[in-house]
């Protein structure tokens, strides 16, 4: 019983390692990432307050859109600007890093107009 209850042990230590390793990949695959590729979107053009930000994204939640803005401001992707004013205003614009990204978009978005016109 000991025996089992080691290798149970070690078997849970490396399933948790693995996932430590793979969750500090750039690529995660969460649920809410989704979001990422309409943020950077709607930020090629150039700067937008949070609600320009969420209307034009569509059906998003504040609360959703304000972690994926962290975690990109993290990454080093969006610059976020905060003025003191009352009440306060809060710009986001992308980095050299996330301006980087638009050939990837570009390319996403001609594979998709691609694949709609020979499958519609």
């Amino acid at each position: 019983m000991c025996y089992s209850y080691q290798n149970e042990t070690i078997e849970k230590e490396r399933y948790h390692a693995k996932r430590k390793k793979f969750a500090s990949l750039p690529s995660r695959n969460h649920p809410y990432d989704k979001w990422k590729v309409l943020i950077l979107r709607d930020l090629m053009p150039g700067t937008k307050r949070f609600g320009e930000l969420k209307k034009s994204i569509g059906n998003v939640s504040q609360k959703v859109l304000t972690a994926q803005l962290r975690d990109m401001e993290e990454k080093g992707l969006v610059n976020r600007k905060v003025y003191a004013e009352v009440p306060p205003r809060v710009e986001y614009s992308l980095t050299e890093l996330g301006k980087s990204l638009k050939p990837i978009l570009d390319a996403m978005w001609n594979w998709g107009e691609e694949y709609k016109a020979q499958n519609v």
